[in-house]
């Protein structure tokens, strides 16, 4: 009995043994499990965090770009509005430039009609004023004889003092118009001029010689024709046609001459 008492007593204590063993092999087995999740989430986290990273890295440079692109844009705007401001400035001075020039043809067509005056309440000539220039409109019957390009006296007369009144006006340019009206040269005068075209050039190069005699300086002065084609009234009645038949004596400005030279070469 003894015997068998301590070998139960013996299978019992192996048995607490054996429990007691596997209990903590449970436990480290449940905490190397919990373990492994926990380093599976560490590396789950770091992926998540270096993604995270990886998309601030991106934003980074989107903003460092969109940064730089503003920077140019910045610049961009300085530049156009400093060109803005030249263009405000250059239209100001152009402004001014225009205002003094319109003042100053003013105060030159004033000065012309008072010099002329006479002439003009006697209806030997016109006076009048464009944009760039004036115009001194000479009646063709107090000059020329029909059909012929020689001065005549009393044309002399008044042409001396428009030429008088011309030396004055050193910044213009002075261009010297034939016009005729549309009748055709009488055939005993074909042999001298042809056409309208040759006795209109003629008569203003006569008109550019007699200046030149009394003082005009030639190279400010040009001389041309245009016949029939330049008509400031209808060619069907006497009167009409006697406005056709002019000089025109044109005051240009020397920019407005130089420019057209320009674009012509």
């Amino acid at each position: 009995m003894a015997r068998y008492l301590r070998i139960c007593i013996f299978i019992l204590a192996a048995a607490v043994l054996i429990t007691s063993g596997c209990v903590s092999t449970g436990k480290f087995e449940k905490m190397e499990a919990d373990k492994n999740q926990e380093i599976a989430n560490l590396q789950k986290d770091k992926g998540s965090l270096q993604k995270q990273k990886g998309d601030l890295e991106n934003q980074k440079a989107t903003l460092e770009k969109d940064n730089a692109d503003l920077k140019q844009q910045i610049s961009s705007l300085e530049q156009e509005k400093s060109s803005s401001q030249e263009q405000v400035a250059a239209l100001e001075k152009e402004k001014a430039s225009l205002a003094e020039s319109s003042q100053q043809s003013q105060k030159q067509y004033d000065a012309l009609v008072q010099n002329l005056s006479q002439e003009v309440e006697k209806g030997q000539l016109e006076v009048k004023q464009y944009k760039n220039m004036l115009a001194v409109n000479l009646a063709e019957q107090i000059f020329f004889d029909s059909g012929k390009a020689d001065l005549k006296k009393g044309g002399k007369d008044v042409l001396k003092k428009v030429g008088d009144v011309l030396k004055g006006y050193e910044n213009k340019v002075i261009m010297v118009v034939g016009h005729t009206d549309n009748v055709p040269v009488a055939k005993t005068l074909q042999a001298k001029f042809p056409s309208n075209w040759e006795l209109s050039v003629a008569r203003a190069t006569n008109v550019v010689r007699y200046l030149q005699d009394v003082g005009v300086p030639p190279e400010r002065m040009i001389a041309s024709g245009r016949a029939q084609y330049n008509p400031v009234a209808a060619n069907d009645t006497p009167e009409g046609r006697q406005k056709n038949r002019r000089i025109e004596v044109m005051l240009i400005d020397k920019g407005v001459v130089s420019e057209v030279t320009k674009t012509a070469n």
